[in-house]
């Protein structure tokens, strides 16, 4: 990608949500798309599990993840998953959604992982959602397909405190 600015080509730096212009020091954001990803558009070298078209680099929530722009599923590395959905919970908008009950049969599907072409495990997801994931624990990555990053973030939240016994006296109170 070019600098809008001077033209000078530009970096996407790594876990960064931006390009970076060495040139003019300009920084790019891509748009959000509906999903509030940013989809930054350089290669990654993967393929996608279930349509083959390549991935790309892309953002959401300050986390980086491989974005397929054909059928629009996100490759998502473990160990950031649970800071993706808190960032896009705390940014979320509207209501909670009550998702339907995900289809059984959804968990007879068998994809490869495109980083080391085993069998991904397909289970149902242990949140809110209702949705089946796939995981690959060899590569430490789980492959959503697109919109299940929304029903997970548009999920009701459980309500606490509902239920909680009575709590002592404040010790410090004076009558």
């Amino acid at each position: 990608m070019n600098c809008p600015s001077c033209g000078a080509p530009m970096r996407l730096e790594e876990d960064q949500d931006s390009f970076h212009c060495e040139y003019c020091k300009n920084i790019f954001f891509p748009e959000k798309n509906e999903e509030g990803v940013r989809v930054l558009g350089e290669p990654s070298g993967l393929n996608c599990p279930v349509c083959s078209t390549g991935l790309v680099h892309a953002a959401i929530g300050g986390g980086r993840i491989l974005y397929c722009t054909g059928c629009r599923g996100m490759l998502i590395r473990m160990d950031i998953f649970p800071g993706l959905i808190q960032a896009a919970q705390a940014h979320r908008e509207g209501p909670a959604i009550i998702p339907h009950r995900p289809d059984p049969n959804g968990l007879r599907r068998h994809i490869k992982c495109p980083q080391c072409h085993a069998s991904m495990n397909t289970h149902f997801y242990a949140g809110p959602g209702n949705i089946i994931i796939d995981s690959c624990s060899d590569c430490y990555l789980d492959w959503l397909d697109d919109g299940e990053l929304m029903r997970i973030v548009r999920a009701p939240d459980r309500v606490y405190g509902e239920s909680l016994p009575d709590m002592p006296p404040d010790l410090n109170a004076r009558d």
